[in-house]
């Protein structure tokens, strides 16, 4: 599909599902674990996980000064639930020090649905996207609290945005890789 490179965060969580959805679209997906692991992505998938294991892994590991640049020079990137958290301008309920790489302005709140229990799906209408609407799974997934004058919220659940846009940055609630509907995938790498 994409004679392009994707870097899938592979700190925790679950990357191993986004590098497999990659791998059916025909797209080179690679993990990404050190800062060396960035050099030769054209974009990187944040996946969801525990975002503040996944904090003190990109500090532990050097990677938040090198991913830093490379979001700051407009790497495209997609974050899904915890990857959504490290991508926000800002992060109600974060552990003291959790990284926040500020690519995108929106404010979120670590989960914000709820605990484990309270997991769901919803099936979504998502601009660009045509056909059936997109089952997401919602598992302790953030919740958008304000979204900046430059993103647009291309999807909702429960009239909140679940699913939003800034120049290079996509970042999702929920979870994609979860499902076999790969089109919110192909929309991402088809951006790059």
């Amino acid at each position: 599909m994409s004679s392009r490179t994707v870097g899938v965060l592979a700190l925790q969580g679950a990357f191993a599902r986004h590098i497999d959805t990659l791998d059916r679209l025909g797209v080179n997906a690679v993990e990404v674990r050190t800062p060396a692991h960035l050099d030769g992505v054209d974009a990187l998938i944040l996946p969801g996980g525990e975002s503040s294991t996944m904090s003190k892994l990109l500090v532990s590991q050097g990677l938040v000064e090198p991913l830093t640049a490379r979001l700051d020079a407009a790497m495209p990137a997609f974050g899904t639930c915890a990857g959504m958290i490290l991508l926000a301008h800002h992060v109600l309920d974060g552990i003291v020090g959790q990284t926040s790489f500020a690519a995108i302005d929106i404010t979120v709140r670590r989960n914000g649905y709820g605990r484990q229990i309270d997991s769901f799906e919803a099936d979504l209408e998502i601009c660009e996207i045509e056909g059936e609407p997109f089952t997401a799974v919602f598992i302790r997934a953030p919740v958008v609290t304000d979204v900046g004058p430059s993103v647009e919220v291309m999807a909702t659940a429960r009239d909140t945005p679940v699913l939003v846009r800034s120049g290079s940055v996509l970042a999702s609630s929920f979870h994609p890789e979860l499902t076999d509907d790969d089109r919110l995938h192909r929309l991402f790498v088809e951006s790059i």
